[in-house]
């Protein structure tokens, strides 16, 4: 690949900026890595990553794509860490709208493993490219610029410990995540910020490690539950390294998970099913419970700024940051990434900043739409609903409860939540047709079994606390 400067700067080492400096280890003589948090020497949680601590795997499509850019990468997270490797179809149960679909073999396969896992195995894999290197606990201050403000130079940083400095770069892409500082770098360089949609949705879930028993759930590697009326609360129990599940479970708008046995337990009752809760009553618990609260899902829109300055990006969450529990971050990240590669292949690095972000919301706009028109379906969410949103709503009711017996269907919405097909794939004429005749299949058959939510023991824990 042809060369386009000396140096690329990448500020932040998570994912997607692991992913970022990957891509463009190939087009610059040397990339440097920015990471305020030191690394850790073995695959544990860091500071910077507070969301690591939770339940996380890598859907299909963000598999497929990081082995493009690592090839072996999925088989040395699972030979080296004890990741796994499985049928997101078959081998994980999926339970939404309070019916449990029917499971199928497919070509969908995803990557089971704690965060830390999958980061620490991406960043020895990039750290050992001759032409990358790191640099830990540094905190960067600001961008450089021409005399013109017409492009961007370099960065103001700092190591731990030692005086802020200037580091030049021929380019710069923030991967900080969504506490990006780009906007307030911008204005500070004469640049207007962004517009921002934001969607409040107070999501906060509970977490817990647990032993991981071969008779568990059949011996399956995972059950997702999507919110749904009357509760909206969510749970994924998915295998991860070393024989051990992450639990994670909460709601919306403050509806979270208490952080005691009994109270962890009871919140799990309510549930459309008792799997979870089954399966953790009695099993050993491998650490302590532990919460994270996220408040809004959030998208920059750099893609409609007039102005930007040349020689620099904004990558990954840093653009647009989904409802965590429908785990797409990381994939569109590899989207991006590989989008990245493209852009700089075809044009080289002029006018990047236009090529890039108009390309980055093609992929952004499934993944942003997926989430938050799934979040609207709960009431309580505040946002516009339009006729679209609420048809394509009430269609995916539809096809969930055909495909509590059809398992083409559960691929076709499982290779839509995988990113590997868009939303409209469900509205094929064969789909659809599928969908009809799930549904007339399912009203002769009676209507389709519901589990009573056990609001008795959430009640019965609420009562005792409140009586304190």
């Amino acid at each position: 690949m042809k060369n386009l400067g000396k140096h690329a700067i990448v500020i932040g080492a998570s994912m997607s900026g692991l992913l970022a400096a990957r891509v463009l280890s190939d087009f610059y003589t040397t990339v440097t890595v920015l990471e305020r948090d030191a690394f850790p020497s073995a695959d544990i949680p860091r500071k910077g990553v507070p969301q690591g601590r939770h339940a996380h795997g890598l859907l299909a499509r963000g598999s497929q794509l990081i082995e493009e850019l690592f090839p072996g990468y999925n088989d040395e997270v699972v030979t080296q860490s004890g990741g796994l490797l499985g049928d997101v179809a078959n081998d994980v149960l999926w339970i939404g709208r309070n019916v449990t679909l029917a499971n199928g073999k497919s070509d969908l396969i995803g990557l089971l493993a704690s965060r830390p896992v999958l980061e620490g195995n991406l960043r020895r894999r990039l750290l050992k490219l001759p032409n990358v290197r790191a640099m830990p606990d540094c905190a960067v201050r600001g961008l450089a610029s021409d005399s013109a403000r017409k492009h961007v130079t370099g960065v103001r940083m700092r190591v731990e410990g030692g005086p802020e400095e200037i580091v030049n770069a021929d380019l710069i892409v923030d991967a900080t995540g969504r506490g990006s500082s780009s906007a307030t770098w911008l204005e500070e360089l004469g640049y207007l910020p962004p517009a921002i949609e934001r969607v409040e949705i107070g999501i906060g879930y509970m977490s817990r490690t647990y032993r991981r028993r071969p008779t568990d759930l059949n011996g399956k590697l995972g059950i997702v539950v999507a919110a749904s009326a009357p509760n909206w609360r969510n749970a994924a129990m998915l295998a991860q390294e070393s024989d051990s599940w992450i639990v994670s479970t909460g709601g919306f708008l403050g509806d979270e998970a208490p952080d005691d046995d009994r109270g962890f337990l009871a919140y799990l009752a309510t549930l459309p099913t008792m799997q979870i809760h089954d399966v953790i009553a009695s099993a050993e618990p491998l650490g302590d419970y532990r919460r994270y609260r996220y408040g809004y899902s959030l998208r920059r829109r750099y893609e409609k700024l007039a102005r930007f300055p040349g020689n620099y990006l904004v990558f990954g969450d840093a653009i647009c940051s989904f409802n965590p529990v429908y785990g797409q971050g990381m994939t569109v990240a590899a989207q991006e990434a590989l989008t990245l590669q493209q852009c700089l292949l075809h044009a080289g690095s002029n006018e990047l900043a236009r090529r890039f972000f108009r390309a980055a919301t093609k992929i952004v706009d499934i993944p942003w739409d997926i989430a938050v028109g799934n979040d609207l379906r709960n009431p309580h969410v505040e946002g516009a609903r339009s006729s679209m949103l609420r048809f394509i709503n009430w269609y995916i009711g539809k096809l969930h409860v055909a495909a509590t017996r059809d398992s083409t269907l559960t691929t076709a919405f499982l290779n839509v939540v995988n990113l590997m097909i868009p939303p409209s794939s469900l509205l094929d004429p064969a789909i659809a047709w599928r969908v009809w005749r799930g549904q007339r299949e399912a009203r002769a058959a009676g209507p389709v079994a519901r589990r009573p939510l056990r609001t008795d023991e959430w009640g019965e824990y609420v009562g005792t606390r409140g009586r304190k």
